[in-house]
């Protein structure tokens, strides 16, 4: 990923695309929110979460994480010009690959998840990985999600959302989710994922988790998924037609 992190500004735009970044913590719902937007306004959705995985997963199958999560960092900052990922549409959805190969199921899995989150704190896999994602943004026109999209990647997006619900509600759906894909894992294991991720992503000291300062913040813990879907693009459509 030979790509330089660029200062985003957005500029007059004609043709009426804008950028929608939607942060928040892990198994918000935030994905499945922002794929929805995307489908119905007709934008393209990256999963900057994906690309992290994708990157564990490298670090993974190269063994550059010891058996006690250690990261050999060195290593992994080394091999970032080796990593290609991109998305494509498959005829289940947006698939995320990894040097060509489709690795969407394999990156969703928990032991991926178990290890996401030191790659992610590492500044060199995030300063490539902005500069990548800024890249998808430069024409417009996306809804991109993640933990930094509204602060770091996309500072001026035109609509910017910030997702939350309990640490014990976002690890029932992550527990339902990976069951529904016939995952061996219990609840607890699930939530303790997800109360460790949320401590990493808020304390690491590159682009940490936090709220952007114009986000409208979404608590989506009592709401079901097609609330959810309309809450999104209420507000989308009226940051368009704020726009005039």
């Amino acid at each position: 990923m030979n790509f330089e992190p660029e200062t985003y500004m957005t500029t007059d735009d004609s043709s009426g695309l804008i950028i929608v970044a939607v942060d928040g913590y892990s198994s918000s719902g935030k994905s499945t929110m922002a794929k929805a937007l995307a489908r119905n306004v007709g934008y393209r959705y990256i999963d900057s979460g994906a690309m992290y995985r994708a990157v564990t997963l490298y670090a993974l199958r190269n063994n550059m994480i010891s058996s006690d999560r250690s990261v050999d960092t060195t290593r992994v900052a080394a091999d970032l010009d080796q990593i290609r990922i991109d998305f494509i549409l498959t005829s289940d959805g947006q698939h995320t690959t990894l040097n060509g190969e489709d690795v969407e199921k394999e990156i969703r899995s928990m032991h991926v998840s178990n290890h996401v989150s030191p790659i992610a704190a590492i500044p060199a896999v995030r300063h490539a990985l902005v500069a990548r994602q800024q890249q998808f943004g430069r024409e417009k026109g996306i809804v991109m999600d993640g933990r930094d999209i509204g602060t770091t990647v996309f500072p001026d997006a035109e609509l910017k959302i910030f997702v939350n619900a309990s640490a014990e509600t976002r690890a029932q759906r992550r527990f339902q989710e990976l069951m529904a894909k016939g995952a061996e894992v219990n609840y607890e294991e699930v939530l303790a994922n997800v109360v460790h991720r949320d401590h990493i992503d808020e304390t690491r000291e590159e682009s940490p988790l936090r709220k952007a300062d114009d986000a409208i913040v979404l608590d989506n813990s009592c709401m079901t998924e097609d609330e959810q879907n309309r809450w999104m693009l209420d507000r989308f459509n009226e940051t368009i037609s704020r726009r005039g």
